[in-house]
């Protein structure tokens, strides 16, 4: 465990390593992101156990500041000073093959470009035009150590990198799925070139391709296709191609966005509803947050209802398109609820557990020790990771600091040939108020790293 940061901040993500390949970036520097709490990375060298900061910038100097919330009433710690004053609000980054950092990240104020909106050229605006985005990318080249600003028109949350070096997008705006080129890019320099979006449409008159579509507010047209007003929270690039989404709400659902050959044209995309007074279900649960998807495609999410839900596709039995699929009930069977350890509500009959998990990471390298495609949740009120091994948990509980809570997870292969010793999977402490923790004021955020020996004695 490392400290890292400053006691005034909190992490929300930390990245050390291409998701595709764990060996990235091996025993190199860590980056943690600061939310709306500062505008640097933290940086942690592992080897030598020393930290840094890489500055962050913003394109605009009038893009909005934490700075200016109005504080609701003065802090028992810091009195009446607003320790935050970010700009940039890096929410989450992805690691690329170069060991570049791609960080979501606020350049401007919410307006976008004319060029996102009606009457532009670009592609995704002729078909769905954006007036109002959030955080575009800031991308940190460390060879360089330079930073760059890259203006989207949708909002970055998650970013993660497909098999063809395209970074793919949450958080909307409603409606929408964006995702940025960075082969494109690398060519060009073209941010307007290299990225593009599509809205969510259903198959709804099952003919396998996208075609004229309704509108959510409009009947639905069995001649035609019919968009929903969805976004996702949670993203991660599947096997086949497609991207999967967590829809937070109740009872929330996945989405699978499939590109086509020219996604602003062709995408499509399947809605699948948690389970919720669904008949066919035998167990019910609500609300999907983080998500993950394992090696074989099956997607991984942790529900508010106190379960670690798992859902195979390729189970579903009905068909997967027309009407009957726009209601998101028609595969119960694709999905199957684990209830996570730990006290239930007192009376509760729709939880499965009082847990609160925030996110998940499927460890698809066995970067843990405990075997590949496992996934992991943050027990956020047990203090610990939970660790799904053969349909049961292993709790890994973090005994220092008291208040331990995690948001983001990844992991890495420092050396293949080092067996245990050389992997790990890292979080890090992601409480918004870090002087709340054991030791109070003057405590800061810290990097955790988690290890499994494969017997009590191994060296």
């Amino acid at each position: 465990m490392w400290d890292w940061a400053d006691p005034k901040v909190y992490l929300h993500d930390a990245i050390s390593t291409d998701k595709r390949n764990p060996t990235v970036n091996a025993n190199g520097p860590m980056y943690g992101g600061l939310e709306d709490s500062g505008d640097y990375l933290t940086v942690l060298d592992p080897a030598s156990n020393s930290t840094s900061q890489v500055k962050l910038k913003v394109r605009d100097p009038e893009t909005p500041s934490s700075a200016n919330m109005k504080l609701a009433a003065p802090s028992p710690f810091w009195g009446n000073e607003a320790i935050w004053n970010s700009q940039t609000s890096v929410h989450s980054f992805s690691m690329d093959k170069q060991g570049r950092v791609w960080a979501a990240a606020r350049v401007r104020k919410p307006k976008t470009p004319s060029w996102c909106q009606a009457g532009s050229d670009q592609i995704s605006a002729k078909l769905f035009p954006i007036n109002y985005g959030d955080r575009g990318l800031e991308l940190y080249e460390p060879k360089t150590r330079e930073t760059t600003t890259i203006d989207t028109c949708f909002t970055w949350g998650h970013v993660n990198f497909d098999d063809k070096d395209v970074l793919w997008s949450s958080f909307g705006p409603n409606g929408v799925e964006g995702w940025f080129d960075t082969k494109i890019w690398d060519k060009t320099h073209d941010e307007k070139k290299a990225q593009g979006w599509s809205a969510f449409v259903l198959d709804y008159n099952g003919n396998g391709k996208r075609d004229a579509y309704t509108e959510p507010n409009q009947p639905a047209d069995p001649t035609k296709d019919r968009r929903i007003d969805v976004s996702f929270y949670g993203d991660s690039p599947a096997p086949d191609g497609s991207i999967w989404g967590s829809v937070m709400g109740m009872p929330g659902a996945l989405v699978r966005f499939i590109p086509g050959s020219h996604p602003p044209e062709t995408a499509l995309a399947e809605y699948y509803e948690v389970p919720w007074n669904n008949p066919r279900a035998p167990v019910q649960g609500f609300s999907p947050r983080g998500m993950d998807v394992d090696s074989k495609g099956v997607v991984w999410t942790v529900l508010s209802s106190g379960h670690l839900a798992s859902f195979d596709r390729s189970k579903c039995k009905g068909p997967l398109n027309g009407p009957s699929a726009a209601t998101g009930q028609h595969c119960p069977e694709g999905w199957t609820l684990y209830k996570f350890p730990g006290p239930n509500y007192k009376g509760a009959v729709e939880n499965g557990s009082a847990e609160s998990a925030y996110y998940d990471f499927v460890d698809r390298f066995d970067m843990l020790g405990v075997g590949k495609d496992v996934p992991l949740a943050t027990g956020n009120l047990s203090e610990g990771l939970l660790v799904m091994v053969d349909g049961k948990f292993l709790t890994l509980r973090v005994p220092y600091p008291m208040g331990y809570y995690a948001k983001g997870l990844d992991g890495r292969i420092d050396n293949p040939n080092g067996g245990w010793k050389g992997k790990g999977i890292y979080t890090p402490i992601s409480t918004r108020a870090p002087f709340h923790m054991e030791g109070g004021k003057g405590t800061t955020s810290k990097l955790v790293k988690f290890q499994m020996r494969p017997d009590p004695l191994a060296n």
